[in-house]
């Protein structure tokens, strides 16, 4: 009875280790979804809810939250059509636009009006965490690119909370860059390849949306979007961009005071 006892316990610790290796595999292959940021959630549902969304486009969607915040808003009452942008898709993201019949994958640079013309006319433009990274084409000439064909631009992020004018982030020198931005590993040596040739993206270091390029101001924002024929019908703060401290963490929805009657 003593070996069928030892034969036994044997038998359920390899039970448990492959149980354990299993799951671990599962846990990897299906790693669970990014969390979203609820103050971005609550814009969307805001204009979707206020402006009856059909159609939108997320530009510049998949980075970090493998375009979730798309796939909210394919998933809410009406939505007929969703077009993500990006030029860079995750597996996660591919498989999650593959279950819904209303959603596109389009790759590409969403500053290149060739894009933009694909993306075509959609009632809402949504952009997160994107513009401040936006140059040639520069934040406002991304703005600029969308408005003529859409109605509502829902827009978050981190805001520049020092001084009245926005400021192109590497115009302050590498000290102040560096201590004003979130590190990354692009700044290592950053300063030093600015005229570079990024081999990925094809165009100078300076030039590139891997690293942070604007500080953009509330003024600067409210008022380009007036210039554009919108106004503003939703804003919410909530404070310091993840504890920096010149960058506000807010959400803007923005619409043609045409389709703000009744609404």
């Amino acid at each position: 009875m003593l070996g069928l006892d030892h034969d036994l316990d044997r038998l359920l610790r390899t039970r448990a280790s492959v149980g354990r290796r299993l799951r671990r595999r599962l846990g990897a292959a299906v790693p669970p979804p990014p969390p979203l940021d609820a103050l971005k959630l609550e814009a969307l549902d805001l204009a979707h809810r206020r402006f009856r969304v059909r159609r939108a486009a997320d530009l510049g969607a998949v980075w970090a939250v493998d375009a979730g915040y798309s796939f909210h808003l394919a998933d809410l009452p009406g939505v007929e059509s969703v077009s993500v942008v990006d030029d860079d898709f995750t597996p996660t993201a591919t498989r999650a636009a593959a279950r819904r019949e209303n959603v596109r994958l389009l790759r590409g640079n969403f500053g290149d009006p060739a894009v933009a013309a694909d993306v075509g006319k959609v009632d809402a433009i949504v952009m997160f965490d994107v513009l401040l990274h936006q140059v040639a084409p520069d934040w406002n000439e991304v703005l600029d690119l969308y408005a003529p064909n859409t109605g509502v631009f829902v827009l978050a992020g981190p805001w520049y909370r020092e001084g009245e004018s926005s400021i192109r982030l590497l115009d302050l020198g590498e000290e102040r860059y560096r201590a004003t931005v979130p590190a990354q590993d692009t700044h290592e040596g950053l300063f030093a390849r600015l005229e570079e040739i990024n081999p990925r993206r094809g165009r100078r270091w300076r030039d590139v949306h891997d690293i942070w390029q604007w500080g953009i101001t509330d003024e600067d924002l409210r008022g380009h979007m007036r210039a554009l024929g919108f106004a503003l019908v939703h804003y919410e703060n909530v404070g310091s961009w993840r504890s920096l401290p010149s960058f506000d963490n807010a959400a803007y929805v923005f619409a043609r005071p045409e389709l703000m009657v009744g609404r």
